[in-house]
């Protein structure tokens, strides 16, 4: 898939622990783990909302677009 989910960078970059983000957004971690994977299919934009706010962040911090190689 060409989005590239970058959560974990800023996981690190922020010294956040996955908990305590899961806990703020009011998710579970399992779910945050699938989403720092890249594992999900999409993600609502009130959840986005809330990583962004807690982490300081705007969504193009998290989000990265690469098509790969051109055919």
């Amino acid at each position: 898939m060409p989005i590239i989910l970058r959560l974990d960078v800023m996981l690190a970059e922020r010294k956040v622990r996955s908990k305590e983000l899961a806990e703020h957004v009011g998710i579970t971690e399992a779910n945050l783990s699938l989403l720092k994977q890249g594992k999900v299919k999409g993600v609502r934009f009130d959840t986005l909302e809330k990583i962004c706010a807690y982490l300081r962040c705007q969504p193009g911090d998290l989000l990265r677009y690469d098509p790969g190689p051109e055919p």
